[in-house]
């Protein structure tokens, strides 16, 4: 029913650095390792870096390589017994609940993905690939992570436990090393284990065959995870020991000169191999080789400060070409720590004002100052209050890290005439006016806010702020010493005043004026007061005989000036028409005239005879004197239209010329 799951990857072959190993101690690395069983026992000694890791991928899924494996792939969650497939979890209640939950490979890396076998009924090898790229007569470390998914209380707690055998063989068939896992037994959850043994390959042998064989039957039970399938070359042990440590901490401070002296030690002698010290500053990223550095023992200066990781490389002299063939010391790190750096500058200083002393660049430092007139300090910036000239001089800091580290370095103050801004201006203005800013103090002045100032670079500024609006002037002399001030510029707000619309009446009748103020003020007035009632009023009633403008005043609060408005009052004088003239040069009465007719500019007044012919048309109170195309018109009756253009019919009637 569930089959062991192990899934068959194509083997990748990746090459790494590994550290040099001697050729005493691969032969003693033989006679342990030449045996076709080996017990369960992983490297003891050094390891080089993975010359093969077959970790079946990430975050895709797929079948193995042809040829690899016997198994059947399928794309499932939860393969059928002789079927397998490549998964980075197993979050599905395979076969009624039987199989843990897997949330990830055994690195716990997400999108990491492992091979999941359920296995066939009869024992085979369910697992064959041919490794390249290894190194003759070097010994190797063998190791694979393997997991049984079966619930230990699945098939009533009686499920065959996974139980398998690795074997490294030649191409041609001998056998190198055998491990046996025996039963892999099931926990109260998902467990990954590490199998392995180390085996060493004959001289001029550079390609082996994995072969991993099943050992149970099929079946209830007989489920596996199978992941990180690696080849390392193993070697003697060797350590690197760095000479000066504090508290287990190898560190130094960047000033020292003295050289790091760094020890390598083997589990065998190094005769005939290669010794090769690297460092790298990027955690193990990159590994530079140390120049010149070849021995048992080397010694370091490093003149910048950081994190310096160090470890050997070893391999016999005919293997230490190829990476393969080598093997890694322990990792040894040394920090530099920095040392405190002052900002060593020439500080300017402004008689009567206070000065800074600057800091080193740094968390947890201690400081002692010292400088002119006894000056002392254990502050980090100190402050010096309204220096004088006899302030002038060179103070010394003595600054040390929280690792210890100590520096020394001078500033240089120089003290130079200060400045007092003093600044006088108006308390207030009224909106729409300008005030007079006055500064004093120095030779250069810079006001903000700069809107509404005719000059925000002039010591005397003219002010037109729309609002209240606080002030500041920054003076300052040649030597750049600065000083400011402050002033606040009231805006008194003006009423705003609507004499209202203007208004048409005829000779005779009255209207009301509409006033109105809105805003804050004291008193109000209309001039002039002519036929005006009830003057002390916003809405007073006018009865005037001619036209007139009328003003209406406000009086600020403030001592502002008054603000106005203007209403006119158009009068339409009463017109007389008269219905006969006699234009025959007595001098009485020898033209028709509209009396009244003045006061309406865009009037028209036209003339016509019995038949209709126009004789006189004027666009103003001209008079008409009775002539039509240069020839007087007899006695006669003739009829007018008078259209006063003010939004009113036009008037009509009959005029007579008497002769």
């Amino acid at each position: 029913m569930i089959l062991s799951h192990l899934i068959p990857y194509p083997l990748r072959l990746t090459t790494y650095a590994f550290v040099p190993m001697k050729r005493i101690y691969i032969l003693v690395w033989c006679l342990l390792c030449m045996q076709h069983i080996a017990s369960a026992q992983l490297c003891s000694g050094s390891l080089g870096d993975p010359l093969v890791n077959i970790t079946f991928g990430a975050n895709s899924a797929g079948p193995l390589k042809p040829g690899v494996t016997n198994l059947l792939y399928t794309a499932g969650s939860c393969p059928n017994d002789g079927e397998y497939t490549i998964a980075s979890s197993v979050t599905v209640n395979c076969f009624n609940n039987s199989w843990y939950t897997i949330a990830a490979d055994h690195t716990g890396n997400k999108g990491g993905q492992f091979m999941l076998v359920n296995a066939s009924i009869t024992p085979n090898d369910f697992y064959v690939d041919t490794v390249s790229g290894l190194c003759g007569n070097t010994t190797f470390e063998f190791a694979a992570w393997v997991a049984n998914v079966l619930r230990a209380s699945a098939c009533s707690g009686a499920g065959t436990k996974p139980n398998l055998t690795f074997r490294i063989e030649t191409t041609t068939g001998s056998v190198l090393v055998r491990y046996d896992t025996g039963d892999i037994p099931a926990v109260g959850a998902i467990q990954w284990s590490q199998f392995g043994t180390f085996f060493t390959t004959p001289v001029g042998v550079n390609t082996v065959v994995l072969r991993i064989t099943n050992n149970a039957p099929g079946g209830c039970g007989n489920d596996l995870a199978l992941d990180d399938i690696t080849f390392r070359p193993c070697g003697p042990t060797l350590t690197t020991t760095p000479r000066i440590q504090v508290a287990g901490v190898t560190a130094v401070c960047q000033k020292d000169l003295n050289p790091v002296f760094m020890d390598l030690t083997s589990t065998g002698s190094l005769t005939g191999s290669i010794v090769q010290w690297q460092v790298s500053t990027d955690s193990g990223t990159v590994w530079t080789n140390v120049t010149g550095a070849n021995g048992s023992s080397c010694f370091l200066q490093p003149n910048v400060a950081g994190v310096f990781e160090y470890r050997v490389l070893s391999a016999e002299t005919a293997n230490f070409a190829s990476v393969q063939c080598r093997v890694a010391s322990n990792i040894s790190t040394i920090t530099v720590y920095p040392l405190p750096v002052l900002p060593k500058t020439v500080l300017p200083g402004c008689t009567n004002a206070p000065v800074t002393l600057p800091a080193a660049t740094g968390n947890g430092y201690t400081y002692q100052w010292t400088g002119p007139n006894n000056f002392s300090s254990t502050a980090a910036t100190p402050v010096l209050t309204n220096i004088s000239y006899t302030d002038s001089g060179t103070y010394r800091a003595f600054v040390k890290t929280p690792q210890g580290c100590s520096g020394n370095d001078t500033i240089v103050l120089k003290v130079f005439p200060g400045v007092t801004a003093s600044v006088n201006g108006v308390s207030g203005v009224c909106a729409g006016s300008s005030a007079l800013l006055q500064a004093s103090g120095g030779t250069i002045y810079s006001w903000s806010p700069a809107r509404g100032l005719s000059d925000p670079n002039s010591a005397d500024p003219l002010a037109s702020p729309a609002d209240t609006t606080l002030y500041t002037v920054t003076v300052a002399n040649t030597y750049g010493c600065k000083d400011s001030a402050k002033t606040t510029l009231n805006v008194y707000t003006v009423p705003v005043v609507n004499a209202g619309t203007d208004k048409k009446i005829f000779e005779g009748q009255s209207v009301s004026l509409e006033g109105s103020i809105t805003g804050s003020y004291q008193s109000f007035y209309w001039l002039p007061i002519t036929a005006m009632a009830n003057a002390n009023t916003l809405t007073p009633t006018v009865t005037p005989s001619d036209s007139v403008t009328y003003t209406l005043y406000a009086v600020p609060a403030q001592a502002c000036p008054a603000s106005s408005d203007n209403v006119f009052i158009r009068v339409y004088k009463n017109i007389s028409i008269p219905n006969a003239f006699s234009p025959n040069g007595d001098g009485i009465n020898d033209t028709w005239i509209i009396k009244g007719l003045e006061t309406y500019p865009g009037s028209l007044v036209r003339v016509y005879d019995r038949k209709g012919i126009l004789l006189f048309q004027s666009h103003s109170a001209n008079p008409w004197d009775g002539i039509y195309n240069g020839r007087p018109l007899p006695l006669d009756t003739y009829y007018y239209v008078v259209d006063l253009n003010i939004g009113v019919g036009p008037l009509s009637g009959w005029v007579v010329i008497l002769r």
